[in-house]
């Protein structure tokens, strides 16, 4: 049987997502849940240009370490187009790295894990690639955003 290629990676667009101040929801046993309002934002790359809507959220549940995400919200593409995204994903880093950068502090990527798998939904035709392909994100939190870079899995 032939062997199957590497996946390769294809930068499509980076999307900054305005958000406001994370609410606490509730804690369980084992868990923590919050909620983060997405309220706007840039969209910029060569296969996407517009803007995020606001309206959207986030909601991570925390267990241990390790931070579930799970975000919905749209995306306005230049050309009106309206695209849905339902974006889960993961965040982790050791408790000394996690307490930096809810700190505040710059950290470079390497030092902690936040990505994410994200589902589109259009019925626009010149963006309807989005729908038939798999994306993987690279996500870092900035000062009142959060920066993914998204990649077309090849």
């Amino acid at each position: 049987m032939p062997e199957l290629p590497d996946p390769r990676l294809e930068f499509a667009f980076e999307a900054r997502v305005d958000v406001a101040e994370t609410l606490h929801v509730g804690r369980g046993a084992d868990e923590v849940v919050m909620f983060t309002p997405i309220t706007g934002g840039t969209v910029d790359g060569p296969r996407l240009t517009g803007r995020v809507l606001a309206g959207g959220g986030d909601w991570s549940t925390t267990r241990g370490q390790v931070t579930e995400l799970d975000a919905r919200y749209l995306l306005q593409a230049e050309d009106g187009a309206v695209i849905d995204i339902h974006n889960r994903g993961f965040w982790r880093a050791d408790p000394e790295i996690d307490a930096r950068v809810e700190a505040g502090e710059d950290l470079p990527e390497t030092l902690y894990y936040y990505r994410t798998t994200p589902f589109f939904r259009t019925d626009a035709a010149a963006h309807r690639w989005l729908t038939s392909s798999v994306f993987v994100g690279l996500a870092r939190g900035e000062a009142g955003q959060v920066c993914i870079r998204f990649f077309e899995v090849l």
